[in-house]
């Protein structure tokens, strides 16, 4: 089954509890649960609490002292271990590990019951040994995989880089490919046929599952679809907006960094297929010149592409994206268009930005339908929500879309490794206004925690107030912190968030006690109970119409 290739795990590489296991120094000693060395971590958490379901992302090894469990636990009854290690099986925990002394002489008998009943990994961690002594001996082990990691991608880019300037760049490019990925790569024609390929070549039915999820993604602006057949992995990616190229990869495991270093080949020959034949080159070159010769965005926006020539005027997307670890680099960069199937890319600080013509679905906005939240989602949207309601999950359902665009009329989709804020579809005369949207929703999506926030125009009782009326009301209420502009942007990311003073520190970038500082500085300039959901509504009411 195809499915979108979007990130299922935090992008650091996760650690085998084999690894773990095997520190001499820490002593620990597995004493339930699946074999060590199929287990992975993707960090450590210690917690006392008697639920740590609410304070666990997933993938953690979780270690306690036993402090909430009753000395008496021993007695059957007397603390319900059960549902103690239901809740962590339920927030995803990898494993738990648990301390001897000073609380407990041993490892009670119904925790280790319990644990095997459901399958989870316990761990014995000896009185020597410090729960700090074991997250940190995670970290480096977490931190040598992402090294380790860093140098394969780095050299497989570099080598990559110089297949691509050989004579013959495209076969040269799938050979250093298909032997990096110890699998297969295929590039595919604009009729679906096989154009050149290097490494092993699979069975029948592999090699016809990949001409199949090549087929998928022909006709998708630069898309990705992943899929699994008879054990081996199968990868495809559209060359470019339009042009029909696939590269196809079948590999008979998948590696952190794969998908990197496949988006990296996928860059290099959506180049060697050559822009030259389509123009869109001179014709982007055409677009700058009219602009710093003084031309309207309206005029040039058809020499960029995604219209339909027709003279209509074509809505745009603005994206605002960084990624989840590091900074951007060109090469990255240039993928990231490249998958949302635009080459109008710019990668400033660590912000790239991104225009992406919307397809003809969206020209009129795309279809909404109301939620009982009150909040809208667009038709068809694969668990995307918009800015205005709740925040897209980290990991998004698997579906039959591609990961460049989403469902028809959505816009631009998750990209794995990346944490995107995605605007409104708007004419090139808002260009400025979405990238302002962009903006937000990539502060939202950080702060949430999400792999795409999109902004959505939402309507309702505002709408019903003319808008300038509502600015100069606006400007009224908002007048005594009108001088100070990270007060008036600090009470619109506490409001936008549901004042949460952690997620508000993270979107701004500053500590939570700062947050807390502005946020009473604000309630004391505007005489406002800022605990009061009616002034909460207005004054969110007046940030959305405040303008400049």
């Amino acid at each position: 089954m195809q499915e979108t290739a979007v990130p299922s795990a935090p992008p650091t590489p996760p650690v085998s509890l084999a690894a773990l296991l095997s520190r001499d120094d820490l002593g620990l000693r597995q004493i339930t649960g699946p074999p060590a060395g199929e287990v992975t971590i993707h960090g450590a958490h210690t917690s006392e609490m008697s639920d740590p379901y609410p304070y666990l992302l997933g993938g953690e090894l979780l270690l306690t002292a036993g402090v909430h469990i009753p000395e008496a636990a021993g007695r059957p009854g007397s603390f319900d271990f059960d549902g103690y290690v239901a809740r962590i099986v339920a927030a995803g925990g990898a494993a738990l590990g648990f301390g001897v002394a000073p609380v407990h002489d041993t490892v009670p008998a119904g925790l280790v019951a319990a644990c095997e009943e459901h399958g989870l990994p316990l761990v014995e961690v000896p009185p020597r040994t410090t729960f700090s002594g074991v997250a940190r001996a995670v970290w480096q082990l977490m931190a040598r995989a992402r090294l380790s990691e860093l140098r394969r991608i780095t050299q497989a880019q570099q080598g990559l880089a110089a297949a691509a300037s050989r004579p013959d760049p495209v076969p040269s490019v799938l050979r250093r490919l298909a032997g990096r990925l110890e699998g297969r790569a295929v590039l595919y024609g604009p009729e679906g046929a096989e154009i050149a390929a290097a490494g092993r070549e699979p069975g029948d039915e592999v090699r016809r599952a990949l001409a199949e999820l090549a087929r998928f993604v022909t006709g998708h602006p630069s898309s990705t679809a992943t899929d699994t057949v008879a054990g081996t992995r199968l990868a495809a990616y559209a060359l470019g907006p339009g042009r029909g190229f696939v590269l196809g990869v079948a590999a008979p495991h998948r590696e952190s960094g794969d998908h990197t270093i496949a988006s990296v080949a996928a860059v290099l020959l959506s180049l060697l297929t050559g822009e030259h034949q389509s123009g869109t080159g001179a014709a982007r070159s055409s677009a700058l010149v009219r602009l710093l010769l003084g031309a309207r965005r309206e005029e040039v926006a058809p020499l960029l592409g995604g219209g339909e020539g027709d003279g209509a005027v074509t809505r745009w997307y603005v994206v605002h994206a960084r990624p989840d670890t590091g900074a951007p680099d060109a090469v990255s960069a240039s993928a990231l268009g490249a998958a949302l199937g635009s080459p109008l890319v710019d990668a400033a600080d660590d912000v790239v930005r991104v225009l992406v013509p919307a397809p003809p679905q969206a020209e009129g906005g795309g279809g909404v339908r109301p939620e009982r939240d009150g909040g809208v989602r667009p038709e068809g949207d694969g668990g995307v929500r918009p800015e205005a309601g709740a925040a897209a999950p980290r990991k998004p359902p698997a579906g039959s879309g591609p990961a460049g665009s989403g469902p028809a009329g959505s816009g631009p989709a998750a990209q794995p490794g990346w944490t995107l804020g995605v605007s409104a579809p708007v004419a090139p005369a808002e260009w400025p206004a979405a990238d302002a949207q962009a903006a937000r929703a990539l502060a939202r999506a950080r702060a949430t925690r999400s792999a795409l926030v999109r902004h959505a125009e939402r309507p309702g009782f505002a709408d019903l107030v003319p808008p300038g009326e509502a600015e100069a009301h606006a400007r009224a209420l908002l007048a005594p912190i009108g001088g100070v502009p990270a007060l008036a942007e600090t009470l619109r990311a506490w409001l936008s968030l549901h004042g949460s003073w952690d997620r508000t520190a993270v979107a701004l970038s500053v500590h939570r006690n700062t947050v807390r500082q502005r946020i009473a500085r604000c309630a004391a300039l505007l005489g406002a109970d800022l605990d009061d959901p009616d002034v909460r509504m207005e004054l969110w009411f007046a940030l959305r119409h405040l303008r400049g």
